[in-house]
């Protein structure tokens, strides 16, 4: 039964309710016969009117329904680019009101979840060619190794040398999608420790000494006269440096030159890397941190790794609460740099 029904079946129980008072009333010598018929008249006179206002003041509350209901229908559809007017009484603008919300979270949560599925397949599409491409290198040497197609040593040995660098790519792999699983996870204790970061950018430089010295790089530091110390888990951090400076490495040029960096900034300590390299274009600084991500679109392993190298260090900063990020112009070199919170003793 419709609202109006409902309202013109109240109003004229209201008013037959009325008019059985004045029969009995009448019927009681209450009333005479004048004052039965006058109010008899002017009972009826209010009911048409009162029926009259019912149905001008319900048009837009049966408005303001069919329109919730029609749109109610549209989602269920799965059409969520709909939005009710807000029109009729106040109480019905609310309803209206919170419907378009509930409409706009339904259809985040179903954008996320396309998101979630599209990135779901993107990330099996990459795995699975990130682990083909090593087996298949490693098949393929095997098989001619085992078929006594090299004859002399040296081929021999190279051969042995390519298949142990392509498990060692493998394994590197493996271990790289283990550790992202475990951070997002939050699968690994985070106990941070106050840490001095120059102490840090010294060691991880030691660490690369060969790759800088191998393409002539100069290494310029620039360090505060007192920087103070920053919560941290060091090796963690490390790895992070480590990527960062891996990456200029690989896209500076011969006798280029990288400037690491750490300053103060509030409450965090910022800590750069910059290069001389080709840069990156603006639409590319937005997915560089993403899984798989990489510039390289012919996935070549002599420019570059599976793209978790990124993905883990935006984790692992994200763990110690502080932010990762990179300015670049094309052709003028990067600057990537992450923050972690200072050590406030007490």
């Amino acid at each position: 039964m419709k609202l109006r029904t409902y309202l013109l079946l109240s109003s004229l129980t209201g008013i037959g309710v009325l008019l059985i008072c004045l029969f009995v009333s009448y019927s009681k010598m209450l009333l005479n016969i004048n004052q039965f018929y006058w109010l008899s008249g002017i009972t009826a006179g209010v009911g048409l009117l009162s029926f009259i206002l019912q149905h001008l003041l319900t048009r837009p509350l049966e408005k303001s329904i069919a329109q919730i209901t029609q749109q109610t229908v549209r989602i269920a559809e799965g059409d969520f680019h709909t939005e009710v007017p807000l029109i009729g009484p106040q109480e019905f603008k609310l309803l209206a009101q919170q419907f378009n919300v509930m409409s706009f979270k339904l259809k985040e949560s179903f954008d996320n979840l396309h998101h979630s599925e599209s990135a779901r397949r993107e990330l099996i599409a990459n795995v699975s060619h990130d682990l083909r491409t090593p087996l298949a290198s490693i098949q393929s040497f095997v098989e001619a190794l085992e078929d006594d197609v090299i004859q002399d040593e040296e081929t021999f040995q190279r051969y042995l040398n390519t298949i142990r660098l392509e498990t060692k790519r493998l394994g590197g792999l493996i271990h790289d999608l283990f550790e992202l699983s475990s951070l997002e996870a939050k699968g690994e204790i985070f106990d941070p420790l106050p840490c001095h970061a120059d102490e840090l950018l010294i060691s991880t430089l030691e660490s690369f000494s060969f790759h800088l010295t191998e393409k002539k790089l100069n290494v310029e530091i620039e360090l505060p006269d007192k920087l103070p110390a920053a919560l941290m888990m060091p090796t963690q951090i490390k790895r992070v440096l480590s990527n960062l400076l891996q990456n200029a490495i690989q896209h500076s040029p011969v006798e280029g030159k990288i400037v690491l960096a750490a300053a103060e900034e509030g409450q965090y300590l910022r800590i750069s890397v910059t290069d001389e390299g080709q840069g990156i274009e603006a639409e590319e600084t937005a997915r560089i941190f993403e899984r798989f991500y990489r510039i390289d679109k012919a996935r070549s392993k002599n420019n570059g790794g599976a793209g978790l190298g990124l993905a883990i260090a935006q984790s692992i900063v994200e763990l110690h609460g502080g932010a990762i990020g990179v300015h670049s112009v094309q052709g003028a070199g990067s600057c990537f740099w992450f923050t972690v919170p200072i050590y406030i003793s007490r």
